[in-house]
């Protein structure tokens, strides 16, 4: 039995709330009439990316019971969806780039990204809980954001709490690389999905922004680290792909190997004395 996860490769506008709130709707009610039944949505959806200061994101930062998950919410109760998107949280005094994951009952959890990636050190607040894994009606699925994809033992920490999908929003900048190579980040997510054995759904966005040009690298790996699908760069669209997430609870490769039983935590341990 397979479920159809798609990731809606949007474009996005700094303080737009309104019209990336209407973006983001289109985009979900055309994955869902494809058939979706989970549905992806970019790194800080809600708001856009590139904040002059603190004070700017803190007039876009919303809570969790603010229009951009509320809508959200009603689109998965609407549609029978399972709905992960990326928001600026507002949480008292602090300010989180976060996920939310929302389903036909309402808010199931937010995660707040743990490593900041260069200017969001200046203006958000780095959250500190693992990373978070949401039973729902499709399986159990692992949310984080953008670089924290790029850290081993975050996607390690994901698939040993018995993910069956990892979902990621992602703002990846268009930066210089080789001739026909993808880019870094992507590799890096594929080299997470297959050493777990999990698939692994990332979502991109389009477009520029106060001069940031966005890759529009949405990706879809399978559980040997293989792109089902791939979104073409630049281009706003909705990717799908049909995932048997059965198949990620089986970690064995062949008769002797089983990449998490293989874990030589004996010797990891020592390494904990170079940290």
């Amino acid at each position: 039995m397979t479920t159809r996860v798609a990731c809606a490769q949007v474009p996005l506008s700094i303080g737009d709330t309104a019209g990336n709130r209407t973006t983001c709707r289109s985009a979900i009610e055309a994955a869902a009439r494809d058939g979706a039944q989970i549905v992806v949505m970019p790194e800080l959806a809600s708001s856009g990316y590139v904040f002059a200061d603190r004070a700017e994101l803190s007039s876009l930062a919303e809570t969790c019971d603010g229009p951009a998950i509320a809508e959200w919410a009603n689109l998965a109760e609407a549609f029978g969806l399972t709905i992960i998107g990326g928001f600026p949280e507002a949480a008292g005094d602090a300010v989180y780039n976060s996920a939310a994951v929302v389903d036909p009952t309402g808010l199931r959890g937010v995660y707040r990204k743990a490593h900041l990636w260069d200017s969001e050190n200046a203006v958000f607040d780095r959250g500190d809980d693992l990373p978070m894994v949401v039973d729902t009606d499709h399986g159990r699925i692992g949310v984080m954001i953008c670089y924290d994809v790029e850290f081993p033992e975050w996607v390690r920490a994901v698939a040993l709490s018995g993910a069956d999908l990892l979902c990621a929003p992602v703002n990846w900048p268009l930066l210089p690389r080789p001739e026909g190579e993808r880019p870094t980040e992507m590799v890096r997510a594929l080299a997470g999905a297959g050493m777990n054995r999990m698939p692994i759904a990332v979502c991109d966005r389009v477009g520029t922004e106060r001069g940031q040009v966005w890759i529009g690298g949405s990706v879809i790996a399978d559980a040997d680290g293989y792109p089902m699908v791939v979104a073409e760069f630049g281009t706003a669209g909705v990717i799908t792909a049909d995932i048997d997430l059965a198949e990620s609870r089986v970690k064995r490769i062949n008769s002797y190997n089983d990449v998490h039983g293989d874990r030589r935590t004996d010797l990891y341990r020592r390494t904990a004395l170079l940290d």
